[in-house]
């Protein structure tokens, strides 16, 4: 049975999260605090995180820095553009805004939980090495600094080390984790993953397949 810890400190709608989440068949926690629900991640290993942002104690954006190795879906009344980056950018999964519709959510937790299932802690290609649990790439041990996207389109690469995956498809692929990125952007982020690479182990890793899209060069 999955376990979800739902942290949210508005006592009705986590009531109705607890049994929406109950009748699915998850086990669940609660955690009414930020500072509750940090001892509670400290102890336990959970399979996936319910986030509200403003929470006493701890703040929602401090746990997501603080936790890095189980999918958080945010749920928060905030709606700006520049909260939903952010979150995304410092390590939320999914991020969805109050009022919720339930089935839409069951969707994303499902969506979450299978890619955590499908996903190796691990990938390796030459000298590459994605810490997936880590969130982390090493090349000879030296860790290289991406930043979400980036490391979101490498991973996905990595995932499909032979094939040429389409720009559409990747795109789809990659926006489970990072929502800042279109057709165009990609380029530019392809580049920057090339150049950081080139940097140090003055190698191309990235090929790109004209009108197509990218694969990992032989």
């Amino acid at each position: 049975m999955k376990k979800i810890i739902i942290i949210e400190d508005d006592i009705s709608i986590h009531n109705v999260l607890k049994e929406l989440l109950k009748n699915e068949g998850y086990n669940i926690s609660n955690a009414y605090s930020g500072t509750e629900a940090l001892l509670l991640l400290e102890k336990e290993k959970y399979d996936l995180i319910l986030l509200d942002l403003m929470i006493p104690g701890v703040c929602g954006e401090e746990i997501i820095k603080k936790v890095s190795d189980t999918p958080i879906i945010v749920l928060s009344a905030k709606i700006s553009s520049n909260d939903k980056v952010n979150c995304l950018l410092s390590g939320a999964s999914d991020y969805i805004t109050k009022p919720f519709d339930s089935k839409e959510l069951f969707a994303r937790i499902k969506v979450q939980l299978r890619t955590k299932n499908n996903v190796p802690k691990t990938l390796t290609y030459k000298e590459l090495e994605l810490l997936n649990d880590k969130h982390t790439l090493l090349i000879s041990n030296e860790k290289i600094n991406l930043t979400k996207t980036e490391y979101a389109i490498l991973k996905q690469l990595l995932l499909n080390p032979k094939q040429v995956i389409a720009k559409n498809k990747l795109l789809d692929l990659i926006s489970i984790d990072t929502e800042d990125c279109d057709e165009n952007s990609l380029r530019v982020h392809i580049s920057n993953i090339r150049k950081k690479l080139r940097d140090y182990t003055n190698n191309e890793y990235i090929e790109s397949i004209w009108g197509i899209g990218f694969k990992l060069k032989d």
